[in-house]
């Protein structure tokens, strides 16, 4: 693609765009799945940092609305970037399961040596764990149990038992089941073409280009490593696949001059993005939220040097118009902010944030900043 610039924008009115596509300036209502949807993908591994990423970007998301969202099927939960797992938009989950299925791992000569399961026995394996699956959801054991007193499965018995987690991966990525509801604290699988919003997985090439212009729309101006990134590392996707798709995408993408950096975005963001307004906005966002997620940790136009290794290491990152620039905890009432910017924190700013933040967690916070 050539590198030729069409247009020019600072770092500052880079993140002040792009935390108008997170909901994260302005502030206003929306549901669970608004949130799921314009960010693409919500780890889920810590049910409370997923659900702080959901309400900290609405002015009406309350306690449990994700858990609401997951029983009545307007977001999903699948294994996806990175194997984790992931809140998902239903409606889209499929270009990025597409993607994480590109590589096809359950045909690796060591899968198939472990689980005794030729890439030929797969279409008859999947079946089998749909018709398990056929009336209603059941746990790890109770699907195990099903799907094992057939005698061509009986030797995966001890699999199940040990949890089934890499084995049963692939059934996400090609759209055989998700996670449904959790029973008595056990989570469940459920078959996704139940829900009457899965609008199934999509062709490989169809959805590599809707996945990178998805990205774009939220998480530009982006490079060509950061796709790299999330769609590389994150889905599997194969470096060459995902430059392809990128070049094919040339006539709808225009070439921004961040400040020397050469990015992208989708032609019709433009204007949005090079007439935004820096923002001196505070916000405290969970560890492993999708602000930073998104981009990476080495981006250090999102997360300077200093701050990485906290924000890697889970820290809840403080952002100010969009840049980490310290990490915050809370023990009960007490909440402490650690500042690692240049320069004095905003202070009035920062308790104008725990106010909100008390609002959320429903109780009065006491600020301390060492």
């Amino acid at each position: 693609m050539t590198t030729t610039t069409e247009a020019t924008a600072t770092w500052k009115q880079a993140l002040a765009w792009r935390m108008e596509r997170h909901l994260l300036q302005p502030l206003g209502p929306a549901s669970a799945a608004d949130v799921v949807r314009r960010l693409g993908a919500v780890l889920s591994m810590d049910e409370s940092l997923a659900e702080l990423a959901v309400r900290t970007r609405s002015t009406t998301a309350a306690a449990g609305d994700l858990a609401r969202a997951l029983a009545e099927g307007t977001v999903i939960k699948a294994f996806a970037f990175r194997g984790s797992m992931h809140y998902l938009a239903p409606e889209d989950a499929g270009i990025y399961l597409a993607l994480r299925a590109a590589g096809r791992q359950w045909e690796l000569p060591s899968w198939v040596e472990y689980y005794r399961l030729e890439p030929q026995a797969w279409p008859a394996f999947r079946a089998a764990v749909r018709e398990a699956l056929t009336d209603g959801p059941l746990t790890v054991g109770e699907l195990g149990a099903a799907v094992t007193r057939q005698r061509a499965y009986r030797h995966l018995a001890p699999v199940f038992e040990e949890g089934a987690g890499t084995l049963v991966k692939p059934l996400s990525w090609l759209g055989d089941m998700s996670f449904g509801p959790s029973r008595d604290g056990r989570r469940t699988f459920q078959r996704l073409d139940r829900n009457p919003l899965w609008a199934g997985i999509p062709d490989l090439d169809d959805a590599g280009p809707r996945a990178i212009t998805a990205y774009l729309r939220t998480y530009g101006p982006a490079t060509p490593e950061h796709l790299q990134y999330w769609f590389g590392s994150g889905l599997s996707a194969g470096r060459k696949r995902i430059d392809a798709w990128f070049a094919g995408l040339r006539d709808r993408l225009v070439a921004v001059d961040v400040e020397g950096v050469t990015a992208y975005v989708v032609r019709e963001d433009v204007d949005a993005l090079t007439t935004a307004l820096p923002s001196d906005v505070v916000r405290f966002l969970p560890g492993h939220d999708q602000w930073v997620m998104g981009p990476g940790t080495k981006d250090v136009h999102v997360t300077p040097s200093p701050c990485r290794d906290a924000v890697t290491r889970k820290a809840n990152p403080v952002i100010v118009g969009g840049l980490v620039q310290g990490t915050w905890t809370r023990k009960g009432a007490d909440l402490t902010v650690s500042w690692m910017g240049e320069g004095r924190a905003p202070r009035t700013a920062i308790e104008q944030e725990t106010e909100r933040l008390a609002g959320m967690v429903g109780r009065e916070l006491r600020l301390a900043m060492p």
